[in-house]
C-alpha cells in the first residue's frame, strides 16, 4: 500500500479535493493533519472525503506547535495535553488506527522537570490502550528532541505506544550517532518518507537529496513492519508543476522505493 500526507503543499485546494487528486495519482492510503487547516475547514470531515474517494486513512498528525507546553504545569500544558487525549478519542470515532506524536519543539530547551510530562505521555498512552488506537512517537531533528522521545519510548511500556520513523528528520538530524530507527524500530507504527540534503528539513520527493534509499529501505524491511509505505513530502523546489504532475511524480518515487522495500537485496 502506498500512502502520502494529505497537505501536499497546494494551499488553493480543498480538503476534498487533495484527496480525489492523491487517489487519482494512485494512492491507496492518506495520512491526515488533525487540526484547522488553511481556510477553515472542520479537519473532522476529511475521513469522510478520504472514503468517499476509496482511500484507507492510515492515521492522524497531532498538531506540535505547542508540543512544548505539555511538559509544564500551567493552562497550556493542560490543553495540550487534553487535546492530545482528544485525538486519541477522534481516532477511535473515526475508525483510524494511529496518531503520529512529537515529543517537544525544536529549540526549545530540555524542561527541567519532566516527571509531568512522563505522566501525561503515560496516561495518553493508557487512553490509547483503552480505545485500541496505537500512539506513534516520531523521531525528530534535535538532540533534546530525541533524547525525550527516546525516554518515551523506553519508560511506556505499551503494545499501543511505538515508534513513527521520519526519513527525513533521520537523514538531517542534529545528533548524528543517534539512530532512533536501529533502537525502536521493533515497536515502528507508521513512516513519514522524504528527501534532504542532510543539514534541512526540506521534504523532498525520494532521490532529490541526498539520502541513501536502498539503505534506508533495507533498515526499515529489517524490522518487519507491514505497514504502507508513506510519504510527507512538500513541493518546494517543485513550484513549476501543477498540483496533479506532482502527486504523479511522488507517486513513481513511492513506487521506487517500495520496490526497494519489498526486494532489499535485489
Amino acid at each position: 500500500m502506498l500512502s502520502i500526507f494529505s497537505w501536499f503543499g497546494y494551499r488553493e485546494l480543498t480538503h476534498a479535493e487533495g484527496l480525489r487528486l492523491i487517489r487519482q495519482a494512485g494512492f491507496d492510503g492518506v495520512l491526515l493533519w488533525w487540526d484547522f487547516a488553511e481556510g477553515g475547514e472542520d479537519y473532522r470531515l476529511q475521513p469522510d472525503f478520504a472514503r468517499r474517494e476509496g482511500l484507507f486513512v492510515e492515521n492522524i498528525h497531532a498538531q506540535f506547535g505547542g508540543i512544548h507546553h505539555i511538559w509544564e504545569d500551567n493552562a497550556a500544558g493542560q490543553a495540550v495535553f487534553d487535546y492530545h487525549l482528544q485525538c486519541v478519542d477522534d481516532c477511535a470515532a473515526h475508525e483510524i488506527p494511529t496518531m503520529v506524536v512529537h515529543a517537544h519543539k525544536r529549540g526549545v530547551p530540555m524542561p527541567a522537570d519532566t516527571r509531568l510530562g512522563f505522566d501525561r505521555f503515560r496516561r495518553i498512552a493508557d487512553r490509547a490502550e483503552q480505545k485500541g488506537i496505537d500512539v506513534a512517537m516520531e523521531n525528530q531533528r534535535s538532540a533534546t528532541q530525541m533524547t525525550l522521545a527516546a525516554r518515551l519510548l523506553e519508560g511506556i511500556d505499551s503494545p499501543r505506544f511505538g515508534f513513527c520513523l521520519d526519513s527525513g528528520h533521520h537523514h538531517a538530524r542534529e545528533a548524528p550517532e543517534e539512530d532512533m530507527l536501529a533502537r525502536f524500530g521493533h515497536r515502528l507504527m507508521s513512516l513519514h518518507l522524504h528527501d534532504n540534503h542532510g543539514t534541512d528539513d526540506r521534504h523532498l520527493l525520494p532521490f532529490d537529496g541526498t539520502a541513501d534509499w536502498p539503505a534506508q529501505m533495507r533498515a526499515i524491511a529489517a524490522t518487519g513492519y507491514g505497514g504502507p509505505t508513506a510519504l510527507e513530502v512538500l513541493p518546494r523546489g517543485y513550484e513549476n508543476l501543477s498540483p496533479e504532475e506532482f502527486l504523479a511524480l511522488a507517486y513513481e518515487r513511492a513506487k521506487q522505493i517500495d520496490a526497494l522495500r519489498r526486494n532489499p537485496h535485489a
